[in-house]
């Protein structure tokens, strides 16, 4: 399941299984559903990567409060980073408008294998 675009029908908003979210360019391991939670953005929010490596951050010229995020393996594209603006005070919020895929629980990845 790759992810859906962002003009509506967005699969991974409630989307709630266990598993990994994975780059969808290259298949490297970005998000466990672990730390996905539900949010007001169509698009899905993660509070923290699976690897420290997992995603490259560079400043958002426009907002001091947002990073660009890309994979941390291709340079994909994925989305953004809100600083201090997770489900719990000093958090932060991934939310990513593209460029995720879905790899359920037992099916690929070591991170899906988790408990």
């Amino acid at each position: 399941m790759s992810f859906c675009s962002f003009f509506g029908g967005e699969v991974f908003q409630n989307h709630f299984e266990p598993g990994v979210y994975v780059c969808a360019k290259c298949g490297y391991e970005l998000f466990s559903s672990r730390s996905k939670y539900a949010h007001s953005s169509p698009w899905p929010a993660f509070t923290e990567t699976i690897h420290a490596d997992s995603v490259a951050k560079r400043p958002e010229h426009n907002s001091p409060k947002a990073l660009k995020v890309s994979c941390g393996r291709c340079g994909n594209g994925l989305g953004h980073e809100f600083l201090n603006d997770g489900p719990k005070p000093g958090q932060s919020r991934f939310i990513f408008s593209s460029s995720l895929k879905f790899i359920p629980k037992g099916k690929g990845t070591s991170a899906s294998q988790e408990p």
